[in-house]
């Protein structure tokens, strides 16, 4: 059977540093066509910069990056925001100085990049973003028929059954643009949430980066040094002193592999009344809760021990 061809939408980032990499390693089952860089734990030409010196890392120079929106819907700039500096580093990938690509960006634009995929490849699509999802709700915006093209939808954020880790009810990604993904949540189809509920189940060790090390290339060495610092980060931060959270493989995993996951059926919104002090959650639609169809579903737990063991069989593969 051919391939299914997949668009990562990264705010690259150290766990879209990760995706990137298990995408690859996942390539006799999913074509990577392009990456699409958006703003988030660092901005649109920083995480840009990064996801093409990262494919010329793993040897995947010909894999094109455009850049999507530069700030949420509502915004007219963007700002990092020191909590995402300090887990990511100020450059997105630990401060680590990256080879230099030779490659630039595309002149086409990130939205107009997703809307043509969309039309062209159909249900053979699998569209991933992992991190606020303005370029989809622009994409809507722009031609609605989006929202019935794309075959699959995976996206990275929200949390549904535990507290969000900007506010007690919101997770970073959708605070970045709680519209954006409000018009996500009540459009796209075939829409699947991995969030923090899972997320956070999924930790990585200096004992995993330690034997990736061991490989002795330059990609393993830059990667571990990455990981090592997201690691330290979540430690100092007392954010989790066991390990970090592979939040955006994980996403990339389930798209892959939806059975390691339970999934739950919901018509979901995004709250986006700043008066009611829970701006950004990810909740279950009231106005849509008798419908027999659901256009979402969300990931509830997580087969934690398979997706650990295969994410670093993974990563070993595709840094050796």
């Amino acid at each position: 059977m051919p391939r299914k061809k997949m668009i990562l939408d990264v705010d690259t980032g150290i766990d879209d540093a990760l995706a990137i990499a298990y995408a690859l390693g996942h390539a006799e089952e999913v074509d990577l066509i392009g990456v699409i860089a958006t703003y988030g734990n660092a901005l649109s030409e920083q995480t840009a910069k990064n996801s093409l010196e990262l494919l010329a890392l793993l040897g995947r120079p010909d894999i094109p990056v455009f850049i999507g929106e530069r700030h949420a819907l509502a915004a007219s700039d963007f700002e990092v925001m020191p909590i995402s500096a300090a887990i990511h580093g100020q450059n997105g990938v630990g401060d680590v100085a990256l080879p230099a690509a030779s490659r630039s960006v595309e002149a086409q634009n990130g939205v107009d990049f997703l809307i043509d995929a969309a039309h062209r490849y159909q249900a053979d699509l699998i569209y991933l973003p992992t991190g606020p999802l303005t370029n989809l709700a622009k994409a809507l915006q722009k031609d609605p028929a989006v929202a019935e093209l794309i075959g699959q939808t995976t996206l990275m954020g929200g949390a549904l059954t535990v507290p969000g880790n900007v506010t007690p009810f919101t997770e970073a990604n959708i605070n970045q643009d709680p519209e954006a993904a409000n018009l996500v949540f009540q459009q796209q189809q075939g829409l699947t949430m991995v969030g923090l509920d899972v997320t956070l189940r999924t930790l990585l060790t200096k004992a995993e980066t330690k034997e990736w090390r061991a490989l002795g290339t330059k990609q393993a060495s830059d990667y571990a040094d990455i990981m090592d610092y997201y690691i330290d980060a979540y430690y100092n931060l007392d954010i989790d002193q066991k390990g970090a959270a592979l939040h955006d493989p994980l996403a990339v995993a389930v798209a892959l592999q939806p059975t390691l996951v339970s999934l739950f059926a919901i018509n979901m919104m995004v709250t986006t009344d700043h008066k009611t002090g829970d701006y950004g959650r990810t909740i279950g639609d009231p106005a849509r809760l008798k419908d027999k169809e659901t256009n979402a579903q969300a990931a509830l737990s997580v087969a934690v021990d398979r997706f650990l063991a295969d994410f670093q069989a993974t990563m070993l593969k595709v840094l050796q």
